[in-house]
């Protein structure tokens, strides 16, 4: 008991010093407790911004679905059907279009019997699918017919893009912040006060959604003559959100008022 009871007397006897030295006012400036600092005056506001452009690029996905009772045939068969899409599409999408496999898969068909038990291999599917990137939006019709015709028999998906996204981005951003920093200063204004500084900016990372296309048409009915494809491309909206803090004080007051 005796060991725990001295700490106790040399906290009341450092406490009795602390008090004698601040009475004389010999207490170090570390030990004296600072001022509460004063609590800024701010404004936060959210604005956004929307931008419409006009797409300049296209993705067309086009697949060949071929079906045999052997892997190896409905394989070969969807080779064959292959080779002659892309020659077709080549000759008509023109030097700056790229071509790519996005998927390929070979799998077996099953019939399933009424009485349960195993489902037996009928047969097999092959599905090839290839995306072709077109800059030349012209183009488009062009090259889903000369697909369709030669074989494809799969258009999965048609989407408008942009090649230069960062600009886009880059003048939702700017916009967004400059309605930002206005309506700061609109409602700063309002309550006879004036925007000091900036404290924090935060932003959404601008959203580009791509469109897809409306087919509208692949033959002349009419005439009975093939026409292109025409497809609407429409434009692409692009948003940008920006949220900024501003410190504010008391308006400046004008000589004379």
């Amino acid at each position: 008991m005796r060991m725990r009871s001295a700490p106790l007397r040399v906290t009341h006897a450092l406490a009795a010093a602390l008090l004698a030295a601040g009475a004389l006012g010999l207490v170090p400036a570390a030990a004296q407790t600072p001022p509460a600092a004063t609590p800024l005056s701010s404004i936060r506001v959210t604005a956004d911004a929307l931008i419409s452009a006009r797409p300049d690029r296209v993705q067309i996905d086009v697949g060949v679905l071929t079906q045999a009772p052997l892997s190896h045939d409905a394989a070969a068969g969807n080779a064959r059907a292959l080779d002659a899409v892309l020659a077709a599409v080549r000759g008509v999408a023109g030097p700056t279009a790229q071509l790519r496999t996005v998927s390929y898969s070979l799998s077996p068909s099953y019939q399933y019997h009424p009485g349960g038990g195993e489902p037996t291999i009928v047969g097999y599917t092959a599905l090839n699918v290839v995306q072709v990137t077109l800059d030349e939006l012209a183009r488009m019709g062009d090259v889903i017919d000369a697909a369709t015709h030669t074989g494809a028999n799969r258009v999965q998906g048609i989407v408008f893009l942009l090649r230069d996204q960062d600009a886009v981005r880059t003048q939702a951003l700017r916009e967004a912040a400059i309605r930002a920093r206005g309506e700061a200063e609109t409602l700063a204004g309002a309550l006879n006060l004036r925007v000091l500084r900036v404290l924090t900016v935060e932003e959404s990372s601008p959203r580009i959604v791509p469109i897809r296309a409306r087919i509208a048409a692949t033959r002349s009915a009419a005439a009975g003559a093939e026409a292109a494809t025409p497809v609407e491309a429409g434009t692409l909206d692009v948003t940008a959100e920006v949220t900024l803090t501003v410190e504010v004080g008391p308006a400046a007051r004008r000589e004379g008022g």
